[in-house]
């Protein structure tokens, strides 16, 4: 009777393949049918008030003049002229600073960059300006305050335009973390080949096993993969994450050597995951670093006893698991 906790789908199985295309394919459809669907509200609810003209007032810095190509100017959007415009009674408008520019085409507004615009206005300005919220305005200027109306251009399919938009944000994104664990990759693969080579492993094993063999019972005294074990461990708890994957793989292939069959995962094989879920850190992951800076010394001792717990129960539901009789299989 041999324990496991486990069933692998092995790496040339086409099924496992399928099936993971199968979920990103219905996670896409998904999305997409979730897109065209608030899109198409926006468009019977006419949202976005497209070409429909918004009363504002004009306030000039000075007096209006006709041949000034551009001026400065404050605009005000009043909370009942929003309410009507948008059907919104929870909208609040304000005064935001602009500039008014003037060409051959007709007269046109820029709100200043900083400008926290009330939402939908917000998105229209995302979707429709550059860098800036800028709309047409109507009439032409009387004095230094005008009572006026600008037209944004038309807004429509937003959700689809932010999914094709994030979805070729994230490809760039993979395409860069593939590129960046390439070398790392090569790198640990070839110290373990040297390591291997020149009997480093075979000692690092010899010095570790009375620390990991009662963890690891089933695999036989000397063998390679307790090196990579405790290589990969090390790895995971002073937070080199990139290093420890191409050591956790080498490990998981060596425990596999151990295996007499490819579908079922042994003990040490889920002993190993468990640790990987939930390892000790030491040393904070070099990703969080990047992110808090130094303010990660805050969360030091926080990290350290709550990854700590977690390799405990984890250790412990493993051992207990992999006594019960429904988590066992017969085999020959």
């Amino acid at each position: 009777m041999r324990s496991s906790l486990l069933k692998l789908v092995p790496l040339n199985d086409q099924t496992s393949h399928d099936m993971l295309n199968y979920i990103w394919g219905g996670l896409i459809v998904l999305s997409l049918v979730f897109a065209l669907t608030s899109d198409i509200n926006d468009f019977v609810q006419d949202t976005y008030r497209n070409d429909v003209p918004l009363p504002v007032t004009v306030t000039f810095e000075d007096e209006y003049t006709a041949t000034a190509r551009r001026q400065h100017l404050s605009v005000e959007l009043s909370d009942s002229d929003l309410i009507a415009h948008y059907g919104d009674s929870s909208m609040t408008g304000s005064t935001w600073e602009g500039m008014l520019l003037q060409t051959s085409a007709g007269r046109e507004i820029r709100f200043a960059e900083e400008a926290s615009l009330p939402e939908p206005l917000a998105t229209i300005c995302n979707e429709t300006g550059q860098g800036d919220c800028r709309g047409a305005l109507q009439g032409t200027p009387t004095g230094s305050e005008w009572q006026t109306a600008v037209t944004f251009a038309p807004v429509r399919w937003v959700k689809m335009n932010a999914i094709a938009a994030a979805a070729l944000s994230f490809a760039e994104t993979a395409v860069t973390l593939a590129l960046g664990l390439i070398g790392g990759l090569g790198l640990w693969m070839g110290l373990l080949k040297i390591a291997e080579a020149s009997g480093m492993l075979q000692a690092l094993v010899r010095v570790t096993q009375p620390l990991i063999r009662p963890l690891f019972p089933k695999v036989p005294k000397d063998h390679p993969a307790l090196g990579m074990i405790v290589l990969n461990l090390s790895a995971n708890m002073l937070g080199m994450g990139n290093a420890a994957t191409p050591l956790g793989i080498k490990a998981m292939q060596e425990l596999q050597t151990l295996n007499k069959t490819e579908d079922t995962a042994t003990d040490p094989m889920v002993m190993l995951l468990t640790m990987n879920t939930a390892s000790v850190q030491i040393m904070p992951p070099v990703t969080l670093v990047a992110i808090m800076g130094l303010q990660i010394n805050q969360l030091f001792f926080a990290i350290l006893i709550t990854t700590g717990l977690s390799l405990i129960v984890g250790i412990t539901a493993v051992k207990l698991l992999g006594r019960l009789k429904r988590y066992r299989e017969v085999t020959s």
